[in-house]
């Protein structure tokens, strides 16, 4: 059934999408391991610069070499960038007011909103099935949440913020694959975290706006801490597995449709339950189960009816799938 799943660019974005996964969740471990003596914005400023300093590295040991990052598309990198500024703005400022599983279950819905907007803005044909699966992910959500409800935190709507800011990225992956390269992708990604977190740096760094009784803002708007030497390694670790991350999902997005690679990034998942549990010692709630179980499967029926649809002889028409 699978057979025609792994076949040429699907294959590559699959294993992109689960190698960009795997960066990511390291990346999520470590910046919380940092959040309670670095500004958000310091810490992706700091990250930035050393993704930067790896890409550099590549495009020289590349064929296109630096000539790569030449494009007619810049307008379109500057909206991207800046959907992924915010992703991971929206994202981190979550994950300190919240246990790891939970912020990462809700991001999740993401790739039923990559389907949504693949329909809206890339006209991709989407079934009965598929619109089944995309509603019970938002179902998995709402039990999660708790709209309404005294248990409801402010909080948990970052990460699903995250999630529309990151198909919106998707999105737009897919409208520049067939011109610009996933190196030069990143590298521009890399340069609006640079902008955007100097700015923050230049505006707010001296923490006068910090407001401490909340976890989110407090990470935001804290007072740049000075550089701890026994944290280097960490920074190492974070700028390299947030280039290669960028790099491996841009990749995924250019050779595989958006609601084929989507629900492989679903290994952040049990990924993020355990580091959870193992790291940070902490214990997913019932809700969180069923709630990320729910969000799990929609994804995964989502793939499972993409592999039907692949099996079928394909006619010609306008636009992918």
């Amino acid at each position: 059934m699978f057979s025609n799943l792994f076949k040429s660019s699907n294959a590559i974005g699959i294993m992109s999408a689960i190698g960009a996964s795997v960066c990511f969740s390291t990346t999520d471990v470590t910046i919380k391991f940092l959040s309670d003596a670095y500004a958000l914005h310091q810490i992706i400023l700091l990250r930035s610069l050393v993704g930067i300093a790896l890409i550099f590295t590549l495009l020289l040991a590349s064929s296109g070499g630096l000539k790569s990052l030449k494009t007619k598309r810049l307008a379109r990198h500057i909206v991207r960038g800046s959907c992924v500024v915010m992703a991971n703005m929206l994202f981190f400022l979550g994950l300190v007011a919240m246990p790891l599983a939970d912020a990462v279950a809700l991001f999740f819905i993401s790739p039923s909103v990559i389907t949504l907007f693949s329909i809206i803005f890339l006209k991709e044909h989407v079934g009965l099935h598929r619109w089944l699966a995309i509603g019970l992910g938002f179902l998995g959500v709402l039990i999660m949440v708790q709209p309404g409800s005294s248990q409801f935190m402010f909080a948990s709507l970052l990460p699903i913020g995250a999630a529309f800011c990151y198909a919106s990225l998707h999105t737009l992956t897919r409208t520049m694959r067939d011109t610009e390269s996933a190196a030069t992708m990143t590298f521009y990604i890399q340069i609006t975290f640079v902008v955007v977190s100097t700015a923050m740096w230049m505006a707010v760094g001296d923490g006068s706006f910090n407001d401490a009784s909340s976890p989110s803002l407090n990470f935001l708007l804290r007072p740049w801490g000075p550089w701890q030497y026994d944290d280097t390694k960490l920074f190492i670790l974070l700028g390299a597995g947030s280039a290669l991350g960028g790099y491996l999902i841009s990749q995924a997005y250019r050779h595989a449709e958006s609601a084929l690679a989507a629900p492989f990034e679903y290994v952040s998942l049990p990924l993020a339950m355990v580091f959870g549990i193992f790291i940070f010692d902490e214990w997913p709630s019932h809700l969180t189960l069923i709630g990320s179980s729910l969000i799990l499967t929609s994804g995964l029926y989502t793939l499972y009816r993409e592999t039907l649809h692949l099996r079928k002889p394909q006619m010609a028409r306008a636009h992918p799938r």
